[in-house]
């Protein structure tokens, strides 16, 4: 789902995506305190229609807040 808030997710912002993981696992480095900047996804009410998917992606430290960012819980079932 897109359009609401842009969403906080795990992974630490890299330039491309070459040397990510394959199995759909967070990207992270092994030492928390290398990952200076987060990814968001999805665009916000405030973007236009374009910047609206889940491919957008953009970079921020993970201290920001604003009321065009948030985040989703999941749980999986089994």
């Amino acid at each position: 789902m897109s359009g609401n808030v842009w969403e906080w997710v795990q992974d630490c912002y890299h330039e491309s995506y070459e040397g990510a993981p394959l199995d759909g696992s967070a990207w992270e480095p092994k030492e928390l305190t290398q990952c200076d900047q987060r990814v968001m996804r999805g665009g916000s009410w405030f973007d236009k229609p374009e910047g609206m998917r889940a491919s957008s992606r953009a970079r921020f430290d993970a201290g920001l807040r604003y009321n065009l960012i948030g985040f989703r819980l999941a749980q999986d079932v089994e």
